[in-house]
C-alpha cells in the first residue's frame, strides 16, 4: 500500500507544484524556497529535536513546546518546519534565530531521506494530525523517536482514515508515542490501529499558552484611540463567507448600539485586500491596521472615533486584536472548516461565540459551553442578537469571561506531561 501511495505521490508532484504557483498569485511567498520542499536544506549538527507544525494554528499551539525544547537543547539546536508561508512567518516572528527553520519536505522517499540526512534530529515531533507514511517509516528506519504531539483525530478524520485502516495502522506503528489531546482522541487513534501502549491522553497544549503582556497592552491602548466607552467585538480567524456574516451582524448591531466597533481579523493574509474592498463596499466607515500603522509613522493624526470596522490585516497580532474587544466570535465555525482556537479569547477573559462547525475543537467547545464561557450560534442574525445581549449585560459578560479564564487555567499541564513522555525516549532506540 505504501508503494502505491508513493507512486501516486510522485505522479501528483507536478500538480502540487502547479497548485503552489496558483496560490502564489495571492501570496507570492508560495513561490519561494521550493527546494526546501524536496529536502534541500542546509546541513546541521547537533539538532536535538525537529518539530513540524503545518500552519499558523499548529505553530501557535506549538509555541510553549518549542520554548521548552530550546531551553533543553539550546538556541539553534531545535529545527522547526511548516508547510505554509503564514506558518513560516509566525515561527520567524516568534523565535527568530533561536531555532533553525525550513519548509517540511514532501512525503517523497528521496525528499524525506535528504532532509533527515541533512538535519539528523535526535527526536522528531509532529503536531496534531499529520500522518506521513514515508516520513514515519524513514524515522523508524533511522531509529529516530517519533511523537505525534497534541494529537487529535476528529470523528470526521477518523471516518476518512478508516477507509484505509490497514495502511493507517501500519503508519501509526512507526510512532514511538502518540500524545493525544483527549481520551476520545486517544480512543480513535487506538481504534485506527495505533498500538495502545504507545497512546496516552496528556491534554491540549493550547491550554498551556502564555499570555503575551506587551501585545495585550498595545491592544488596550489601541482601543483607547477608538473610544474607551464604545462596545467592541472581534470576528477572529474568519473564512470566506464569514466576513459577510460578520458585516451583516454588525450592521444589525449598529441599530441597537450605534457606536459599536467590529474588529475583523481574517485567517489568511492573501484575502486581506479583497475583504477590505468588501468592507468599503458595505458602506461602513472603516480603517485597516496596516494603513493606520503607516499613518502613525508619518505623524499624521488619525481620528478613529467614527470608525465602525477595523480590519486586522497583519499576522501574529491576534492577542493585540483580542485585547481590544469585549466579546469574541471565532471563525471557521459558520463554514465547514471545523473551527479555530477558542481558548485564546477565553484565556484573556472574553465571552466566546462560535458557529456549529467545531468538529476540530470538540473538546474545547464542550468545555467552554459546559463552564458557561461560550455560546454557540447558528447564523449572522443570532450572532448579532447574542452580541447585543452581551453588550447590554455587563454582569453576564464579566461572568462568562471569568468562567473562560478559570476553565483554561484548570486544564493546564499538557506540556509537562508531554515533556515527561519525551524524556522516556532515547535516540537510536527503535520503538
Amino acid at each position: 500500500m505504501r508503494a502505491l501511495y508513493t507512486v501516486l505521490l510522485y505522479l501528483a508532484a507536478p500538480f502540487v507544484l502547479l497548485r503552489l504557483l496558483w496560490k502564489s498569485r495571492l501570496l507570492p511567498a508560495y513561490r519561494g524556497r521550493l527546494a526546501e520542499r524536496f529536502g534541500f536544506v542546509p546541513r546541521a549538527d547537533g539538532i536535538g529535536a525537529w518539530l513540524h507544525a503545518v500552519s499558523v494554528g499548529e505553530a501557535l499551539a506549538a509555541q510553549p513546546l518549542i520554548e521548552a525544547l530550546i531551553a533543553r537543547h539550546g538556541a539553534g539546536r531545535v529545527w522547526v518546519t511548516t508547510t505554509t508561508p503564514t506558518g513560516s512567518s509566525r515561527i520567524a516572528a516568534a523565535f527568530g534565530d533561536r531555532v533553525r527553520h525550513s519548509y517540511a519536505p514532501y512525503d517523497l522517499p528521496d525528499a524525506v531521506a535528504r532532509f533527515l540526512d541533512r538535519v539528523r534530529p535526535g527526536h522528531a515531533i509532529v503536531m496534531e494530525t499529520e500522518l506521513w507514511p514515508n516520513l514515519f517509516a524513514a524515522c523508524a528506519k533511522r531509529m529516530i523517536p517519533l511523537t505525534i504531539a497534541n494529537a487529535r483525530l476528529s470523528p470526521r478524520s477518523f471516518r476518512g482514515y478508516s477507509a484505509v485502516r490497514g495502511f493507517a495502522a501500519a503508519t501509526l506503528a512507526h510512532c514511538t508515542a502518540i500524545a493525544a489531546q483527549s481520551e476520545a482522541d486517544a480512543g480513535r487513534f487506538i481504534a485506527l490501529g495505533a498500538p495502545h501502549t504507545r497512546v496516552q491522553a496528556v491534554g491540549n497544549l493550547k491550554f498551556d499558552l502564555t499570555l503575551p503582556d506587551l501585545p495585550i497592552l498595545h491592544g488596550r491602548n489601541l482601543r483607547e484611540r477608538f473610544g474607551r466607552q464604545r462596545p467592541v467585538w472581534i470576528a477572529a480567524s474568519t473564512h470566506e463567507g464569514e466576513e459577510a456574516a460578520a458585516l451583516s451582524a454588525h450592521a444589525a448591531l449598529l441599530e441597537l448600539h450605534a457606536d459599536a466597533l467590529l474588529v475583523l481579523v481574517p485567517r489568511h493574509p492573501q484575502r486581506f485586500d479583497g475583504i477590505w474592498r468588501q468592507i468599503v463596499d458595505s458602506g461602513l466607515k472603516a480603517e485597516r491596521r496596516t494603513r493606520l500603522a503607516a499613518l502613525d509613522k508619518s505623524g499624521y493624526p488619525q481620528a478613529l472615533d467614527e470608525v465602525q470596522v477595523f480590519l486586522g490585516d497583519s499576522m501574529g497580532e491576534m492577542f493585540l486584536y483580542l485585547a481590544m474587544a469585549d466579546v469574541a466570535f471565532v471563525g471557521g465555525s459558520l463554514v465547514a472548516i471545523g473551527g479555530h482556537n477558542i481558548l485564546e479569547p477565553a484565556a484573556i477573559g472574553l465571552p466566546v461565540l462560535f458557529g456549529p462547525a467545531m468538529f476540530n475543537f470538540e473538546a474545547a467547545r464542550k468545555l467552554l459551553i459546559d463552564s458557561g464561557a461560550a455560546i454557540q450560534i447558528d447564523d449572522a442574525p443570532q450572532l448579532a442578537e447574542e452580541t447585543a445581549v452581551l453588550f447590554g449585560n455587563d454582569l453576564r459578560r464579566h461572568t462568562m469571561g471569568k468562567a473562560g479564564e478559570a476553565a483554561v487555567r484548570a486544564n493546564r499541564g499538557a506540556l509537562a506531561k508531554l515533556l515527561a513522555l519525551l524524556d522516556g525516549q532515547r535516540p537510536g532506540v527503535s520503538a
